[in-house]
């Protein structure tokens, strides 16, 4: 059981607002309502209080509010932050800060999960300033209840109308239920870069900062899992909670993963893993600079590849579900959809890294799901929130396949 904080805007879905806390009531949630102004003129106050049995909350200037700060207060005490109807006017004051009454203070002391349900004219729906608002909270981790298309209250024709109740309360159980999701599967994550040693002093390595795969293992140890991070040299520290493995080359990579696997039920392979080593291997001494030569020939040797070979090592079998990272920097759906066939997986996680806002050594992240069933698109945004995402197709793909 959960406590909701179900913010209703100024919007003609707001009377479907009602129903949602209904619905989140049968669920066994607890609500308590954060009415604006606005939304007043379309449902009273009374309405929510005699469903929720709580004290609405429609402004901070009440008398006996600030004894507790209760803006603060509540972010302690609620689990998710829901707004159903999202004006246009609301999702614009989210994106840029705005606090100019109880909601979107509240939301600023928020740092829990929000779920926006958006609700307007199909025209501001589209509008680009609209569309770069949602894109800005989508960023920063917000999940959206998309909205309906059909008839409109204006009286147009098209997509906007706030999603129905029952869509919304299974939106809010989705984002409730991931602390038990991956309960008792067993979790292998590799991540970070590996470094190929010249010599003593410098290796080959790449930009990846292990940021990714590290998010990917917090959120599955967040939602149950059981967790072991093979992890290559990243200044970045790993959770707690979880068994970390720190290799530094791809020979050890390949190690850990294989000695690792058997024991899995799920294998995400989001390392940046070398594609070449040194072919002699690193010298035993620095390489010094020749006086008589203005160049230096490396021979190099492909590294053995980890993912297909775990691909081989399951033999057809569907355990343990294995997940690939294909970060490229050009036709990159389709040396994803390569991958996916060549290296007998069930998951690629195809993204751009030349983009400078995406990838490697940034918070944020891009991608698209490649799998048999087709591409799902997913946009910028921080990639904790984007590990979420991986997370919420793997364990769908669980539930699909059954165990061989």
């Amino acid at each position: 059981m959960a406590l909701v904080a179900l913010g209703v805007t100024g919007g003609i879905g707001a009377y479907k607002a009602v129903e949602v806390a209904r619905g989140l009531q049968k669920r066994g949630h607890n609500v308590v309502a954060l009415m604006t102004r606005s939304a007043r003129r379309f449902v009273t106050p009374l309405t929510f209080e005699a469903i929720t049995r709580r004290r609405v909350i429609s402004s901070q200037w009440t008398p006996g509010l600030n004894a507790d700060i209760e803006h603060i207060a509540l972010t302690t005490e609620a689990d998710l932050l829901l707004v159903a109807p999202a004006t246009a006017n609301i999702i614009g004051k989210f994106a840029h800060g705005i606090a100019d009454d109880f909601l979107t203070s509240f939301f600023l002391a928020w740092r829990k999960p929000v779920l926006l349900a958006p609700a307007m004219n199909t025209n501001m729906f589209e509008h680009p300033a609209v569309v770069a608002n949602l894109a800005t909270l989508a960023a920063r981790g917000a999940r959206f209840v998309e909205p309906g298309s059909g008839y409109l209250a204006c009286g147009w024709i098209g997509k906007g109308r706030l999603a129905e109740p029952d869509d919304i309360v299974e939106a809010v159980q989705a984002l409730l239920s991931p602390g038990t999701a991956l309960r008792g599967t067993r979790l292998l994550i590799s991540a970070g870069p590996t470094y190929e040693d010249l010599d003593p002093v410098r290796y080959i390595g790449n930009r990846s900062s292990g940021k990714m795969g590290l998010a990917l293992a917090a959120e599955a140890l967040q939602r149950g899992a059981e967790v072991t991070l093979v992890l290559g040299p990243s200044s970045h520290t790993p959770p707690a909670g979880i068994t970390v493995e720190r290799v530094r080359s791809a020979a050890d990579m390949h190690a850990a993963m294989t000695r690792r696997m058997p024991a899995a039920d799920v294998v995400i392979m989001a390392a940046a893993v070398a594609d070449y080593t040194p072919a002699s291997g690193p010298a035993p001494q620095k390489i010094a600079k020749s006086a008589a030569s203005d160049s230096l020939t490396l021979t190099l040797a492909k590294t053995r590849d980890i993912l297909a070979d775990l691909g081989r090592a399951r033999s057809g079998a569907t355990r343990p579900l294995l997940v690939g990272f294909a970060a490229e920097t050009d036709n990159v759906i389709a040396k994803a959809r390569a991958k996916l066939s060549a290296k007998q997986v069930d998951l690629i996680v195809a993204n751009d890294v030349s983009r400078s806002d995406a990838g490697f050594e940034v918070d944020d992240n891009a991608a698209t799901l490649v799998s048999a069933d087709g591409l799902e698109e997913l946009p910028l945004q921080s990639k904790r929130a984007l590990a979420g995402r991986i997370l919420d197709r793997v364990s769908a793909l669980l539930q699909a396949a059954p165990v061989r």
